[in-house]
């Protein structure tokens, strides 16, 4: 097959084979006749073939061959083998035969072959079907020929070699085109006529590809056996070039998924009843046309509808509106409910401890509450006695106050001794509890876990010891019971401090033998019990204590963070003094402070101390990093308080300070 493949040609199997030998250079040269020029033949002109018993079927493994020079020869061929059969049959019979001629002016009549000798030919002039080959193996029997398919197939033919390029259709009467070679590439000059009726010369160059075309299937003629083989592309395939370095691309390893909408056609027709055709209207519907609406009365109709659903809507909207407003009214309501209930409660709870601290005051803080009230007092019966008297009588009046004062603040002073006692008591148990309380950690299973080392358990024992020492209305023997196990534990270690405990636990043994009473032993019980507490500070006796004891086992380290004390002279270290934020020097300890109160100023920052926790628990929750809020003291916050504020509300004005608080400025 030549470069300019378009159409189905029909090639003999014994003619192929000899169109497939090479040709000698002589008969490339030989230049072609009038006689010999190539032309189409449609799928009707069968060329009688030349029966041969060693004809081989056409497979798949030998395809016909595919080189351009031997396709050109059995073209040629062909074509003249045609040419000398269809000068010898009658014009009639060419006539019959022949499809729908063309104009011979613009291209040539294509021969008529006669019909093979074993092909019978109908009244209509045609040959019987084509059968189909779809591979070069297939060689089964086809059906009868149809006349209308046969009709259907000539038509066909007619209409391809009436569409063949003008390059092949131009000049069938006229010597083929010379091929030239030159330093191995063929070159020729093909004229081509335009629809205009102007010709064309080009120059075509001749590729000679060594790529075998593939075997796309063709047609058999069912009773002659002449094949049409079906023609291949001529495009050569694209070449990929394939590295040595793997390369993996995302776009190549996952599916794009797109979904697309489509809607097929649906292609419909009508059928009315005219002449030669009747079809019932039995099931026609007859309809009537109603009133005519013009775009303006639909127009209007629609904004009337409009108008209603936005109505509707707008109604449901307000509803829900209001219906979400009542929600939250009520739960305002209820909210407030509650939040009354709430501060009532507290109320009562903070005067119910106010006043519990005021009858047995413990802390610091609860002294400096007792004291405030105090001075309000002295300073209420000052102006009552600077109102309402004069001269003398007022300085009776104010020497009667401060005996009065001096009576209220030696009641005081009893309690802070009660409450130093009790603050003692809690202090050591806590001490003790501390000691002995076992190692805990949290372990991988998120539980908590305990553990006694040797030291904790030394430590629990004298904690056992000092309680059992400490007990009160014990029997003879019971008190002598626990004198000698606190003897044999103190003998462990040989020192001042345990020799004296033992001559005072033998003291004690002896007065008990002579049937002292235990209120004359009071006193040297409390000196066993504070000699044998010293012992369980010790590190040396109870090394869980170095952990628990402020002042540090080593003197030198007591030299660090040392500063003097202004109001009572003593070296402390630098936990004992209170610094403001305005502070510019250390000044006075705490101690020295807290006695200036007490004789002087007798302030209560009980109300500031809890708004200062308030406000610090919230800027905390802020987690913005905001550090001066805990750098303010009780005075700072009085000050900002009274000072700034007035010591109200910025609002409501309201005045009760627990039931105020700060905000941010911005």
């Amino acid at each position: 097959m030549s470069d300019v493949e378009g159409a189905a040609i029909p090639v003999e199997k014994s003619e192929a084979e000899e169109a497939a030998k090479p040709a000698t250079s002589e008969e490339a040269a030989k230049p072609a006749t009038s006689e010999e020029a190539v032309k189409p033949a449609s799928s009707e002109e069968a060329v009688k073939p030349e029966k041969s018993e060693e004809a081989e079927p056409m497979t798949d493994e030998d395809p016909p061959a595919a080189s351009e020079e031997a396709a050109l020869e059995a073209a040629k061929t062909l074509s003249e083998e045609t040419t000398q059969e269809a000068e010898t049959e009658p014009a009639a019979e060419s006539e019959a035969a022949a499809p729908e001629q063309t104009d011979t002016s613009q291209e040539p009549e294509p021969p008529v072959l006669p019909p093979p000798e074993n092909t019978e030919v109908d009244e209509t002039g045609t040959e019987p079907e084509l059968s189909k080959i779809v591979s070069q193996d297939d060689h089964s029997e086809l059906t009868a020929p149809v006349p209308e398919e046969a009709e259907k197939l000539a038509e066909a033919d007619a209409v391809l070699v009436d569409s063949l390029p003008a390059d092949l259709s131009h000049g069938l009467d006229s010597p083929p085109p010379v091929i030239k070679q030159a330093n191995g590439v063929a070159t020729m000059n093909v004229n081509v006529e335009k629809e205009d009726g102007t010709a064309e010369t080009l120059f075509v160059t001749i590729k000679h590809e060594l790529l075998s075309k593939p075997f796309v299937g063709g047609w058999r003629h069912k009773e002659s056996g002449k094949e049409y083989h079906n023609c291949s592309v001529q495009t050569l395939p694209k070449r990929f070039f394939i590295e040595d370095t793997p390369k993996n691309c995302r776009e190549t390893q996952t599916v794009t998924t797109k979904n697309i909408r489509s809607q097929t056609t649906s292609d419909t027709s009508t059928q009315m009843t005219k002449t030669g055709c009747w079809v019932s209207d039995r099931q026609d519907k007859v309809i009537i046309p109603g009133q005519y609406v013009t775009a303006d009365e639909k127009f209007s109709y629609m904004l009337k509808q409009v108008i209603v659903l936005q109505s509707y809507f707008r109604r449901w909207k307000a509803q829900k509106y209001v219906n979400s407003i009542r929600q939250d009214h009520i739960r305002r309501i209820e909210w407030e409910k509650k939040e009354e209930e709430r501060k009532r409660k507290e109320k009562e709870r903070r005067l119910k401890v106010e006043y519990q601290r005021r009858m047995q005051p413990l802390t610091k803080e609860d002294f400096d509450l007792v004291y405030h009230a105090l001075e309000l007092w002295r300073r209420e019966e000052i102006e009552n006695i600077n109102a309402t008297k004069s001269g003398p009588e007022r300085k009776a009046a104010l020497a009667g106050l401060m005996d009065e004062e001096t009576q209220l603040i030696a009641s005081i002073q009893r309690h802070k001794l009660i409450a130093k006692q009790e603050v003692g008591k809690r202090s050591k148990r806590k001490f003790l509890e501390k000691c002995a309380a076992p190692k805990e950690w949290i372990g991988f299973d998120g539980m908590p876990t305990h553990m006694d080392t040797p030291y904790t358990m030394r430590a629990k024992d004298l904690k056992m010891t000092y309680e059992s020492l400490e007990k009160r209305y014990l029997t003879r023997e019971e008190r002598l019971d626990i004198l000698l196990q606190l003897k044999l534990t103190v003998k462990e270690h040989d020192c001042k401090l345990t020799k004296d405990i033992v001559e005072l636990i033998d003291r004690e043994a002896d007065l008990l033998m002579r049937g002292t009473k235990e209120s004359n032993l009071e006193g040297l019980r409390q000196r066993i019990s504070s000699l044998f507490l010293q012992y369980i500070k010790t590190p040396l006796f109870n090394a869980e204590a170095a952990n628990l004891l402020r002042v540090p086992e080593d003197p030198s380290s007591l030299r660090k963070n040392i500063y003097y004390c202004r109001g009572c002279g003593n070296y402390l270290p630098s936990t004992d003094f209170e610094l403001t934020t305005n502070a510019r020097s250390i000044g006075r300890c705490r101690k020295c402070k807290n006695l200036d109160s007490e004789g002087r100023l007798r302030e209560d920052f009980s109300r500031y101390r809890s708004l200062l926790h308030s406000i610090r628990s919230t800027e905390e929750s802020y987690n913005d990093g905001s550090k001066i809020i805990f750098l303010l003291t009780e005075a700072d916050l009085r000050y900002l308080a009274e000072n700034i504020w007035g010591a109200q509300s910025v609002l409501s004005q309201w005045e009760d300070t627990y039931d105020l608080t700060l905000v941010r400025w911005n």
